[in-house]
């Protein structure tokens, strides 16, 4: 404890700020966030040695080796292929001088320690990683129900006797309703953009 309280007063770890939407352009992350396709950035912590770059879409991570070291490896998780689980906040303790946001993203286990002067900020990236992950999980159910009812629709009507040449209609009719069907069920319950939870909870 005492050796973390010492680096934190000489300035030699690594506890990351909050920055402001007024800054974003400033930022390593922001090269690589896709503009050209709508993508924004809604919560930006940055550190010495990473950058943890929270858009619509995914979360754009430059991890780097060491505070003295340029080389950086970019890792991007998107929300709808990396469900987002296991959120925690821990807030400062007495003589504790940062929080820590945990969270699990697909099967990565991120800890980001913060100053806790950005506690605040903090609470509202909190809410809005909870939220992100109950939708993803609710709409998992939910695309799973759908497929389960489809196949339960087919073997119904699969056990329908029919003449051969209005089966195969009947085929090409059912097929084409079950892929408009899927489609639909695809693009309701696999959000890519999650703008407007970032929109509802972040406040800064």
């Amino acid at each position: 404890m005492f050796k973390k309280v010492a680096a934190d007063m000489l300035g030699l770890s690594d506890v990351g700020s909050v920055i402001k939407p007024a800054d974003y352009e400033k930022v390593d992350a922001d090269d690589y966030v896709m503009h050209e396709d709508g993508e924004k950035i809604f919560f930006l912590i940055k550190s010495k040695t990473d950058e943890y770059c929270f858009t619509n879409k995914a979360l754009i991570h430059l991890d780097g080796t060491s505070a003295v070291s340029k080389k950086r490896t970019l890792r991007r998780y998107s929300y709808s292929e990396h469900t987002i689980s296991d959120v925690t906040l821990e807030t400062a303790g007495t003589v504790d001088l940062d929080v820590e946001i945990k969270f699990v993203i697909g099967s990565v286990p991120f800890s980001v320690d913060v100053h806790k002067k950005f506690i605040e900020e903090l609470k509202d990236l909190y809410k809005a990683l909870i939220r992100i992950a109950e939708i993803c999980h609710e709409n998992e159910y939910s695309l799973q129900f759908a497929q389960k009812s489809l196949d339960l629709s087919s073997a119904t009507l699969s056990r329908v006797s029919s003449p051969e040449a209005q089966l195969v209609d009947n085929f090409k009719h059912i097929n084409e309703a079950a892929f408009n069907w899927l489609m639909e069920s695809q693009e309701k319950y696999h959000l890519k953009d999650f703008g407007f939870v970032f929109e509802k909870y972040i406040n800064n």
